[in-house]
C-alpha cells in the first residue's frame, strides 16, 4: 500500500510538473505575437514611423540578448523554480503598463516583458533536460507546441478582440495578463520541490570558457540568432506586406496566424527525430532551405502562391526553433551546460535578431517597396541553411 502511494504521488507530481512547464510555455510567445497583427492600429494611433513601430518587437529581443548571459547565474543562486516564478510575476507586470496608452508606458511594459520571456527562453531546455532525460525529444516537442499553438491563437484574435467593444488595441494585448495567473498558480508547487543546479565556481569558470571558445558553440549561436530573426521580422511586417496585397486588417493577422499555426506540426515532430539520430545536418539545412522556397513566394507575389509561401516560412519556423531548443540538449552533457549555451546562443542570437524588424521596416521606409526587405530575408536564410548543416554535426561541447 505504501509503495503504490508512493508511486502514485510521484505520478501526480510528474504531473504537475509536466503541466506547469506546458502553460508556462503558453506564456513565452503569446505576448509577443499578439503585437504583430495590431502593429499598423498602434502605428496609427501612436502616431510613430515603421521603423518606431518596429521597435516594439525589437526591444524583447534586446531583452533576450542582454539577460540571458545572466540567467544561469541567477537560477544558479536561487533555484530554476524560483527563477521561472518570478519571471511570470515580471511578465504580468509587464503585459499590465504595456496595455496603458501611450508610447512610453509601451516601451517600458514589453521591456519587462521581453525580461521575464528571456529567462524561460533560456531555462526551459536545460530544466527539460534535467527532468526529463530520457524524454527530452518528447517533451520539448510538446512545450514547444503548447507555446507556438498559444502564440498562433494570439495573433488571429487580436484584431477582433480588439473590436469588442472599448477594448481598442490595449485591451487586446492586456487579456493575456489571465493566461500568466493561471500559470502562477500551476507552477507555485514546484516551489516546494527544487532541483540541485548549482556548481564550484572554478567549474563555471572552465565550462563559460569552453563555451565561448567552441565552434560548434558558436554555428548553434548563429543557427539560433538567424532564425529567431527569420519568426519575428514577418511576425511584426507580414501583416503589412499581405495588406499591401489586398487583404484586410483582420484577414492579414489570420494568415499571420496560419503561418504559426503551420509551425505547429514541425515543432512537435523534430525533436523526437532529431532526438533519434545520430546527428542533424539534414534538419539545419531543410530549415534553411523552407525558408528560401517562403520568402521567393512573397517576393513573386502571386496571389496562388501567398497562402503557401507563408505556409512554408512557419514550417521553417517551427523546424528552426525547435532544432535550436534540441541544439541546447544534444550538443551538451548536462543541464547546467544545456542553460549555458542556451544563454550564450540567446544573447548574442538574438542581438542578430534584433536588427530584423527595424532594419526590416527602415529599408521598407527608404525604398517605398516590399522587395529589398524580403531580399535580406532570402540571405539569412542560406546563412541559416549553412549554420544548421555545420551546428548539426555529431558533437558534444566540453568533451
Amino acid at each position: 500500500m505504501r509503495g503504490q502511494s508512493l508511486e502514485t504521488e510521484q505520478k501526480r507530481g510528474t504531473f504537475l510538473l509536466l503541466a506547469g512547464i506546458l502553460l508556462f510555455a503558453t506564456t513565452l510567445r503569446a505576448p509577443l505575437t499578439s503585437v504583430g497583427s495590431l502593429i499598423s492600429v498602434i502605428r496609427d494611433s501612436l502616431g510613430v514611423s515603421n521603423a518606431v513601430v518596429g521597435i516594439i518587437t525589437t526591444i524583447p529581443l534586446l531583452a533576450f540578448a542582454l539577460v540571458s548571459p545572466f540567467t544561469p547565474k541567477v537560477a544558479n543562486r536561487f533555484g530554476m523554480e524560483k527563477t521561472i516564478f518570478l519571471s511570470m510575476i515580471v511578465l504580468f507586470i509587464g503585459i499590465i503598463i504595456r496595455s496603458v496608452t501611450g508610447v512610453e508606458t509601451l516601451f517600458i511594459g514589453t521591456a519587462f516583458i521581453g525580461i521575464a520571456i528571456s529567462f524561460g527562453n533560456v531555462l526551459l531546455p536545460g530544466y527539460i533536460k534535467m527532468s526529463f532525460p530520457l524524454k527530452i525529444g518528447l517533451i520539448t516537442g510538446i512545450y514547444t507546441v503548447f507555446m507556438n499553438m498559444f502564440g498562433g491563437l494570439a495573433s488571429g484574435v487580436s484584431v477582433p478582440l480588439s473590436n469588442i467593444g472599448k477594448l481598442g488595441w490595449q485591451g487586446a494585448l492586456g487579456v493575456w495578463a489571465i493566461l500568466i495567473i493561471f500559470a502562477l498558480i500551476l507552477w507555485f508547487p514546484q516551489l516546494r520541490h527544487p532541483k540541485e543546479t548549482s556548481k564550484s565556481d572554478s567549474n563555471n569558470k572552465r565550462k563559460k570558457a569552453t563555451m565561448w571558445t567552441s565552434f560548434t558553440a558558436w554555428q548553434v549561436t548563429i543557427f539560433m540568432g538567424f532564425q529567431s530573426l527569420m519568426f519575428y521580422t514577418p511576425m511584426t511586417w507580414l501583416p503589412e506586406i499581405l495588406q499591401s496585397n489586398g487583404y484586410s486588417a483582420s484577414e492579414a493577422g489570420w494568415m499571420l496566424s496560419l503561418m504559426q499555426f503551420s509551425l505547429i506540426p514541425t515543432s512537435f515532430v523534430l525533436p523526437i527525430i532529431a532526438d533519434r539520430m545520430k546527428n542533424q545536418k539534414g534538419l539545419g539545412a531543410f530549415t534553411g532551405a523552407v525558408f528560401i522556397l517562403g520568402i521567393f513566394g512573397l517576393l513573386n507575389g502571386n496571389p496562388g502562391l501567398i497562402m503557401i509561401s507563408v505556409v512554408m516560412i512557419g514550417i521553417g519556423c517551427g523546424s528552426g526553433f525547435s532544432l535550436s531548443m534540441m541544439f541546447f540538449t544534444l550538443r551538451t552533457k548536462d543541464g547546467y551546460d544545456a542553460s549555458e549555451l542556451s544563454g550564450m546562443a540567446q544573447s548574442f542570437g538574438y542581438s542578430l535578431a534584433a536588427l530584423g524588424p527595424v532594419l526590416f521596416g527602415g529599408l521598407h521606409d527608404f525604398t517605398g517597396s516590399w522587395t529589398a526587405p524580403l531580399l535580406m530575408l532570402l540571405f539569412v536564410s542560406i546563412i541559416i541553411l549553412l549554420a544548421g548543416w555545420l551546428g548539426g554535426r555529431q558533437v558534444i561541447i566540453n568533451e
